[in-house]
């Protein structure tokens, strides 16, 4: 079985920053796009970034030139820099990741992390 763990959310003021982490941990054979999803109280579940196993990654609009994704593929963990937070960045961030194990390929979900942006 495979599990993602996140790790970094919390509580800031406008214009902070936070780092989320993300750690893939089980039978894994490979990962291919690994991405942070966000959601908001009331809203739909929203793709924020998402980072290719050959080294791209895309963003939505919202958060270019704010967050940066990242990935560690020796680790099997994805990261994403958050910095000049808003308020309206609030939510609980997911990470997903599309896992290769012996008994084939599947997307994976992480238990969510909060993270507060305060005026």
């Amino acid at each position: 079985q495979v599990q993602l763990v996140e790790s970094g959310g919390g509580t800031v003021q406008l214009g902070g920053s936070l780092r989320l982490s993300c750690a893939a941990s089980g039978n894994i054979f490979s990962i291919n796009t690994m991405t942070w999803n966000r959601q908001a109280p009331g809203k739909e579940r929203e793709l924020v970034a998402a980072a290719f196993r050959g080294g791209s990654t895309n963003y939505t609009d919202s958060v270019k030139g704010r967050f940066t994704i990242s990935r560690d593929n020796a680790k099997n963990a994805v990261y994403l820099q958050m910095n000049s937070l808003k308020p309206e960045d609030t939510a609980v961030y997911y990470c997903n990741a599309l896992v290769t194990t012996f008994g084939g390929t599947r997307n994976y979900w992480g238990q969510g992390t909060q993270v507060t942006v305060s005026s």
